[in-house]
């Protein structure tokens, strides 16, 4: 079992970085506005405060209503994948363990394309329909994972990889029957970070309560490493903490999803990150990884919005391009731990 644990100078380094993405994420756009006038308009919004921000109010509007729930969506999501992905990874001892292995990509998928397909002008209805959907993908691939009575994590997978596929041919046979909303739903599939306070408001109470599970079980998942019967010798109860690990890697994998549709690679490359340069035990990466995934997210969505400017890139596009190669490097350099 690993004794490593969080030092303080590796957080304040994410804390640094997080700040810093925030900033660049708030100046960032069309509109020049400086981090001098961003902090002047964020302090103006205290009480008590008042600031002379220099902005036309069409300017703060815009760093308020359009740029800060944007920044803020890429932080949320960018955490809850990241520290969805650490959760899996220190469940199934596997690095390459993703934070949509057990059917969660492809039921936020379906649920996304049922009510784009036939309800089309509820926008609303988007994100809360991606997120039951990821729910309901994860609960039936649990329910079919431990029918047979064993909890094993080999038949969790397996139940995943065969819920996947099957919710995904549901997907296709939507996408089939709807042609005429196949540019929507592939725009919602390849990822986006355009939410707003409503939607931030829905999904915040969800992913607050995954990403708290999580920390606190950053510990017993390092006693865990172990192995089960030297973890039970010890107090612990291995199928419970496995259990609410994987629901709460659920419940934020399903938060995420519901505000930025099916975006790839963070949960894998951000945990791998941080235990190529701060070490491998859960306390350090579960915290670090939520952190850097913050960061990350919000760097990639500024590359997304400048890079092909005045268009802009599908997020999804961009962490792909970002991902896709470190995934490989991890591929390599890892020996996969059958669970």
């Amino acid at each position: 079992m690993t004794s490593a644990r969080l030092r303080p100078v590796h957080l304040v380094v994410v804390l640094a970085l997080v700040a810093v993405s925030f900033v660049v994420g708030m100046v960032t756009g069309a509109a020049r506005i400086s981090p001098g006038q961003v902090a002047a308009v964020l302090l103006d919004r205290l009480p008590l405060v008042s600031l002379d921000t220099g902005l036309l109010p069409v300017q703060e509007s815009l760093l308020i209503e359009l740029r800060l729930p944007r920044v803020l969506c890429g932080a949320l999501v960018g955490g809850l994948l990241a520290v969805a992905g650490a959760g899996y990874q220190g469940v199934f001892r596997n690095p390459l363990a993703d934070p949509y292995l057990l059917g969660a990509a492809a039921g936020a998928g379906l649920g996304a394309t049922v009510v784009i397909g036939y309800f089309g002008g509820t926008e609303a209805l988007v994100p809360v329909a991606a997120f039951v959907g990821a729910l309901a993908g994860v609960a039936l691939a649990y329910l079919l994972g431990t029918a047979a009575g064993r909890r094993g994590t080999a038949n969790l997978v397996l139940a995943g990889v065969a819920v996947s596929s099957f919710l995904a041919a549901a997907q296709t046979f939507v996408q089939q029957a709807r042609v005429d909303e196949l540019r929507r739903i592939y725009s919602w599939i390849m990822g986006q970070l355009i939410a707003d306070w409503g939607q931030l408001a829905m999904v915040a109470p969800y992913a607050l309560v995954g990403i708290v599970v999580l920390l606190m079980h950053a510990r017993l998942l390092d006693v865990l490493s172990v192995g089960d019967d030297e973890a039970a010798a010890l107090g612990l109860h291995p199928v419970r903490v496995r259990l609410a690990v994987l629901v709460a890697a659920s419940l934020a994998t399903a938060s995420a999803v519901a505000v930025s549709g099916l975006i790839g690679f963070v949960g894998i490359v951000v945990p791998h990150i941080v235990r190529r340069l701060a070490g491998g035990g859960n306390r350090i990466v579960i915290p670090l990884s939520t952190l850097g995934g913050a960061a990350f997210m919000m760097l990639t969505d500024v590359a997304a919005r400048t890079l092909v400017s005045p268009a802009e890139l599908p997020i999804g596009v961009v962490t792909a391009f970002v991902g896709a190669p470190i995934f490989v490097l991890v591929l390599r350099a890892t020996r996969v731990v059958t669970p």
